[in-house]
């Protein structure tokens, strides 16, 4: 739901699938902003889903259910993030709201997964910083543009990673119950994800800075 200029780079973009989806999308008549509120769905069921884990104690197959149904819930943000610029700009929905569409569910997604991940790794603290730190790299880039500058997506720890990231901690916490009487994986994942997304906002910041000393 974002101008051609303000698009993140995906490859998935071009791939058949996602356009003989996205015309599928088109067809059914469902807009652009209703995919971008999808992804808060998505998010409340993914960050909900995480937030119990913590709240269930030993109930390991409960447990497991819901890292799964958190799992899902990530790549079905993603999708929805995929899905909504797809129809806004090559199916020529773009509204003039758009704009508000494209950032916001984005960031309240980002709050929600972390928090609940932050949760259930026994450390919310550590999960609000995540969050906090995921929107600024999202502030950062809109600031920059807001200057004139090209909108910077690059990482280490962009969006598509922190989310690939939480997703495969999420499986791999599955079974960790398993092999551990303490899992440490989902905290151990947070951290990881905070370390990359504060280089993340030095490395844009930096950018940012130079190009703006360099009009």
């Amino acid at each position: 739901m974002t101008g051609p200029d303000n698009r993140r780079p995906l490859r998935s973009r071009q791939t058949a699938w996602a356009q003989a989806a996205a015309r599928r999308i088109d067809g059914a008549g469902i807009t652009p902003n209703m995919i971008s509120a999808g992804a808060v769905l998505a998010a409340v069921v993914g960050g909900g889903s995480l937030a119990l884990v913590g709240l269930i104690g030993d109930m390991v197959v409960l447990r497991g259910a819901l890292l799964l149904v958190a799992a899902l819930a990530i790549q079905a943000r993603l999708l929805c993030n995929l899905f909504d610029g797809l129809v806004a700009i090559e199916g020529g929905k773009a509204a003039k709201d758009g704009p508000f569409w494209n950032e916001a569910p984005d960031r309240l997604a980002d709050i929600l997964f972390f928090a609940g991940a932050g949760i259930a790794a026994g450390h919310p603290a550590l999960g609000w910083s995540v969050a906090a730190l995921a929107v600024l790299t999202a502030y950062l880039r809109e600031l920059g543009r807001a200057e004139g500058l090209p909108p910077d997506f690059r990482g280490p720890m962009a969006k598509q990673h922190r989310m690939a990231a939480l997703t495969l901690a999420c499986l791999l916490a599955v079974v960790e119950p398993m092999i551990s009487d303490a899992p440490r994986l989902l905290a151990f994942a947070l951290w990881i994800i905070a370390i990359g997304t504060i280089a993340t906002a030095t490395i844009r910041a930096t950018r940012m800075v130079g190009a703006l000393k360099a009009r």
